[in-house]
């Protein structure tokens, strides 16, 4: 019985010890990149963007050492849920339906869907029914592809890995529309030089179910005090300044207040 006891104890003074290496190891940050400007590669190879630089700042303001991590996006939760990432920051939307298996940070941006078509496109309306039959690209398993798969059920449906691939085929004629997050859309179409994009419609953060409460960092459900530090340095960076200046960087001066959650 005594043995039985000490092996116990010695078992939970190891997972103990565990534990507290890894609130001093490296945090390692998933993300899917390309997704200006949320993140994305500079021409010389360096990780940059929005979700970035303001990760970067999170870990500097809680004195913690982070490494990204680059995946595709459907293997961001099955890669933390894993453990072989600790954290996810992608522009990922907090919802319900992804509360039930993550725990979330507080949000830390918020910005709407929206429909890109091309500039010369004749569709104007974005109701289920006048979209009855068109085909739209959405980026597979984003909130998306979930809003117009059960909204959308008499469009024609096309699944991307990329938003970059959506662009090639719509660019191609093989699609009609595309749904995506703005800033990405924003980026990958509409600053286009050649201007052959625009968008349709009005922007879409409703019903909450799909589009939820704004952008949040992701961690295991058992992660409260890694969730708590990220939670902190976020609200010291809203007090001194340095969010606010990001936002301008990457959004404008305009998009300051609609960007706050």
């Amino acid at each position: 019985m005594k043995k039985l006891l000490a092996v116990t104890l010695l078992g939970a003074a190891l997972t103990a010890t565990a534990a507290q290496a890894r609130d001093n190891d490296t945090v390692r940050i998933g993300l899917n990149v390309p997704y200006e400007p949320m993140e994305y590669k500079t021409a010389s190879g360096e990780l940059t963007g929005f979700d970035v630089e303001l990760g970067n700042a999170l870990c500097q303001q809680a004195s913690m050492n982070c490494q990204w991590n680059e995946q595709a996006w459907d293997s961001l939760i099955p890669s933390l849920k894993s453990r072989k990432i600790d954290a996810i920051m992608s522009a990922m939307t907090i919802n319900d339906e992804r509360r039930k298996q993550l725990l979330f940070s507080e949000p830390y941006l918020v910005q709407p869907s929206a429909w890109f078509a091309p500039a010369d496109s004749a569709i104007t309306a974005t109701s289920p029914e006048a979209l009855k039959g068109k085909r739209i690209g959405v980026q597979r398993g984003t909130l998306q592809d979930n809003y117009v798969t059960d909204e959308y059920a008499d469009a024609n449906i096309k699944r991307y890995a990329t938003a970059d691939d959506i662009v090639i085929d719509i660019e191609s004629g093989r699609l009609d529309l595309a749904f995506l997050d703005y800033p990405i859309g924003k980026t990958t179409m509409l600053d286009q030089e050649d201007k052959q994009f625009k968008t349709v419609g009005e922007m879409v953060s409703e019903p909450k179910k799909y589009f939820g409460d704004g952008f949040g960092i992701a961690f295991r459900q058992r992660d409260t005090t890694l969730a708590e530090k990220f939670n902190a340095a976020l609200d010291e960076l809203k007090e001194n300044g340095t969010y606010d200046q990001l936002v301008i960087k990457y959004f404008g001066e305009a998009a300051l207040e609609a960007a706050k959650p």
